[in-house]
């Protein structure tokens, strides 16, 4: 089955965030949000678009990321729908492609949420 990428949502509402791991107490919707933002990326494929999306020079085509997944087409986009749903990446129509980058300000919470550096050992 081929996923007709265009029947996507243009644009996904980002999880609402999340305070860093390493703050001193987590609400209950901080943790859901962080929850749902690792969830996103609890899939060793989904780990790899986001790796392959934030060394590319600019938004990548779903048909350039099938060969270097070893991924079916279906399965690929159903990755990105995950991750776009979860408000990692960002989806633009070229015609009757679908390109996806990553988005700036998810990965930039991303980052703070996963900041480690001085909570103990």
């Amino acid at each position: 089955m081929i996923v007709d990428m265009r029947t996507l949502p243009v644009s996904a509402e980002p999880i609402a965030c999340c305070a860093p791991l390493s703050a001193p107490a987590l609400s209950a919707d901080e943790a859901d949000a962080t929850a749902k933002l690792f969830s996103a990326l609890g899939d060793p494929a989904r780990v790899r678009i986001v790796n392959l999306l934030a060394t590319s020079p600019g938004p990548v085509c779903v048909c350039e990321l099938i060969e270097p997944l070893g991924l079916a087409q279906p399965t690929v986009s159903h990755h990105l729908k995950k991750l776009h749903e979860s408000g990692l990446v960002e989806r633009e129509q070229r015609g009757k492609w679908a390109f996806f980058s990553l988005k700036r300000d998810a990965v930039e919470k991303l980052a703070v949420v996963a900041d480690l550096k001085g909570a103990c050992c």
